[in-house]
């Protein structure tokens, strides 16, 4: 799935993102260290996999290969 990135924290390597159905979800360290990525900028879009209830697990920017495709 994809969103656009709502806020990033660069020193604790979180923040969150907008969902196109204008959810929000936040991500942690463990999400953003997954991703290889060293910064985010707010309105990048992204693409990202969620855990069973719904944590996202993993991030990348939208036009990036991911690892499990």
């Amino acid at each position: 799935m994809q969103a656009t990135v709502r806020s990033f924290d660069a020193r604790s390597r979180s923040g969150d993102v907008l969902m196109d159905d204008g959810s929000v979800r936040t991500f942690d360290e463990r999400a953003f260290d997954a991703s290889g990525l060293r910064l985010l900028r707010s309105g990048q879009r992204v693409r990202l996999r969620t855990d069973a209830d719904g944590r996202v697990v993993f991030l990348t920017i939208a036009t990036l290969p991911d690892s499990a495709d």
